[in-house]
């Protein structure tokens, strides 16, 4: 199975080892998902925006171009033909002002282009989106955050997944969405972090392929739900 995994975090994939003053959590957990996956005899792709100097911003030549089902960026271009090879999706980032950072904004907005990765059906009744993603099976969100995990999810209303599953992906019609959230990060030990990462790296290294094509009724998990939890 090949898993692509999107990493945004400005200090890069770099900074996933322990190192005062140039560590990242968040990339930590990626390097843990990555590591277990790897182990699982997975191909992994590693899509690191801050390394890539990715830019967020839509531009005018960039709407015009997604209008009409084409790119102007060619990292947009090896972006989308990357996801169109992945039979799942993993995103890793912080949580900023309770949503993701811009970068894993601007992915959404510029990678998934109308007539490349969906399309629209005029006239649709219901749900106007159709997946032209056909070998993705699923999306994994790793999520960190100093927010308790019960205040997000029940006074902020869990804005994250509403924006990344019922809103995005859950609307193209992708199935098989999780969602892995790490809570409180500041106040862990250095032990409960190594042990939240060597979970990481053992839900990775089990990681079994998805069910692919249109979710059967009965078998759909809503987009948004607390599919799996870690670190509360």
């Amino acid at each position: 199975m090949r898993v692509l995994l999107v990493l945004d975090h400005p200090y890069t994939l770099a900074s996933a080892e322990n190192v005062p003053h140039r560590r990242s959590f968040t990339a930590a957990v990626a390097a843990a998902a990555v590591r277990g996956a790897t182990a699982a005899g997975h191909e992994v792709d590693v899509i690191d925006l801050a390394a890539d100097g990715f830019s967020p911003v839509m531009t005018r030549e960039d709407l015009v171009a997604w209008r009409q089902g084409a790119v102007v960026d060619p990292l947009v271009d090896n972006y989308q033909r990357r996801l169109l090879a992945a039979d799942h999706l993993v995103f890793a980032f912080p949580v900023w002002w309770e949503a993701m950072p811009a970068a894993t904004k601007g992915f959404l907005d510029r990678v998934l282009t109308k007539g490349v990765v969906f399309a629209e059906r005029p006239g649709a009744r219901g749900n106007p989106f159709h997946n032209l993603m056909p070998r993705l099976g699923g999306v994994t969100v790793l999520s960190v955050m100093t927010t308790p995990d019960k205040a997000y999810r029940w006074w902020y209303r869990d804005p994250l997944t509403k924006i990344l599953f019922k809103g995005t992906f859950g609307k193209i019609g992708v199935g098989n969405l999780r969602w892995i959230n790490f809570d409180r990060v500041a106040g862990r030990t250095p032990e409960q972090r190594r042990r939240l990462l060597d979970d990481t790296e053992r839900r990775f290294a089990t990681l079994a392929p998805d069910r692919r094509g249109p979710l059967a009724r009965g078998k759909r998990r809503a987009p948004g739900a607390p599919l799996t939890r870690s670190g509360t």
